[in-house]
């Protein structure tokens, strides 16, 4: 059996080519809408890639099943859970234009001598599959499970997000449940066996993921928290809904266009040089977006009025996810050598309408023609709490749960920074603000959304660690 686990670091995701050497046959699991790089790699590895399969209807980044399924492979998609849950650009498609097969709990397929057998975990989604897969050349016993957003190392998938992120009423308690009932039967897969987690450190999809790539049953059932919680079914919904992150904005959208089914483009977008001082004209205007890509202290001090800072670094969806629609013409300043890279990750997030850029260089003769350029004040924490006593707003973006257990500023709102542009109403424009986090990165990137909505902003780039030693009065610990 051929194995091959990809991470995208981005967006903390895993995807699985298992391949039958014999037959020289392969499957990919989870696959990224990009899929020439799993292409390219089972050719180098002389295998072909004949079906293609998802574990469930995924939030945080654009499938890359109906690419697969365009290009003439076979895929094969749940049909667990309920009418709302299904592939529909799969079922309502034009008969005949897809190879597809729809699978329920125990159902199988083979790939030469592997066999890829679905198994009904629902919890995080009402559809979601964990797959079993078996070396049928060496075994007649699974050796590991691919578990999509099942069981992480180290934690298990959140069964809020249909209801924090898709919007579903009432949904987060009950699926919790139907999470513990499908753990309680994960407690009987044998210890040995591995398992291929969807996520690792640093997604969404969960609050305590490990940075580890795989792990096995037996391991997880001794040190998972969350297997741990679920000692009893109370006990497990508890703990497993409280602490969980703000999803990002876009996920929503994720949910809805795998759903319905992506775009398909043919490729990436390729948006042409421009000029800055084009960008400067659009950059304002209703229906654009500008994201400079660059770091925090060079944004700050000078950048095209009305964009946002969105710099391209292991948050750059998170934060470009969340602070532009689908909508929007994006315009990028960035490094010129770096303009595939920036162009690559939006498109994994379903943002395909990057129409131009300008490189660094361009922004600085824009800069030394007399071009106008912004800038936002930066400030220490000590500056912030006088800010604060002095009668200024302040906004903290930080998780609600650092909000709430890691000390705040007295009256302080709190917003996180992944859920800011769906509530710009909610923050007040009377007097000049301050915004903060814990270290000055999402401050920052969320003080230039606040700065194209016409806020007065000051943003803390600044250690709270270090403040809390000595902190001021108007700052409860």
């Amino acid at each position: 059996m051929y194995f091959k686990q990809f991470f995208d670091e981005r967006l903390a995701q895993y995807a699985y080519l298992v391949g039958c050497q014999a037959s020289g046959e392969a499957v990919i699991i989870d696959p990224m809408r990009d899929i020439d790089q799993y292409i390219d790699h089972a050719a180098k590895n002389n295998l072909r890639i004949v079906a293609a399969t998802d574990t469930h209807i995924h939030a945080d980044y654009i499938s890359g099943l109906r690419e697969f399924a365009e290009r003439g492979v076979k895929v094969y998609a749940s049909d667990e859970g309920d009418a709302d849950w299904k592939y529909e650009w799969l079922i309502n498609s034009e008969e005949g234009k897809y190879d597809y097969e729809l699978m329920t709990d125990g159902d199988f397929f083979r790939v030469g001598n592997i066999k890829i057998e679905a198994w009904h975990t629902p919890g995080h989604t009402p559809e979601h599959l964990t797959f079993k897969i078996t070396d049928g050349a060496a075994a007649d016993e699974p050796i590991g499970l691919a578990t999509g957003d099942f069981v992480f190392v180290g934690d298990v998938g959140r069964p809020d997000l249909l209801e924090s992120a898709a919007g579903m009423e009432h949904v987060m308690e009950p699926s919790a449940r139907t999470l513990y009932k499908s753990l309680e039967k994960f407690n009987e897969i044998a210890d040995y066996v591995q398992i291929w987690p969807g996520h690792g450190a640093g997604s969404a999809c969960g609050k305590a993921l490990g940075a580890v790539p795989e792990s096995t049953a037996g391991y997880e059932k001794r040190f998972n928290n969350s297997l741990k919680a679920a000692s009893s079914e109370d006990n497990f919904v508890k703990f497993i809904l409280e602490g969980q992150p703000e999803p990002p904005l876009y996920f929503a959208r994720m949910k809805r266009d795998n759903k319905i089914g992506p775009a398909i483009l043919g490729g990436l977008p390729s948006p042409k040089r421009v000029t800055a001082a084009e960008v400067a004209k659009l950059a304002q205007k209703e229906g654009v977006a500008v994201l400079d890509t660059r770091l925090e202290p060079e944004f700050m001090s000078g950048h095209i009025p009305g964009s946002l800072l969105t710099t391209l670094n292991k948050q750059f969806n998170t934060v470009a996810g969340s602070f532009v629609t689908e909508d929007e013409d994006i315009y990028l300043v960035v490094d010129e050598n770096r303009v595939k890279e920036a162009v690559l990750d939006l498109f994994r997030i379903g943002l395909d309408r990057v129409v131009g850029y300008i490189t660094l260089q361009d922004l600085k003769l824009y800069q030394a023609q007399g071009g106008k350029l912004d800038s936002i004040e930066v400030i220490t924490f000590n500056d912030a709490a006088e800010k604060a006593q002095s009668g200024h707003n302040v906004l903290d973006v930080r998780k609600l749960t650092e909000h709430q257990t890691e000390g705040r500023f007295t009256g302080s709102q709190n917003i996180a920074h992944t859920r800011l542009l769906q509530h710009l109403d909610k923050v007040p424009n009377d007097k000049p603000l301050v915004v903060h986090c814990a270290a000055g990165g999402r401050s920052a990137a969320a003080g230039s959304l606040l700065k194209r909505a016409g806020y007065d902003v000051s943003v803390v780039m600044d250690s709270l660690a270090a403040f809390k030693e000595n902190p001021a009065e108007v700052f409860e610990v």
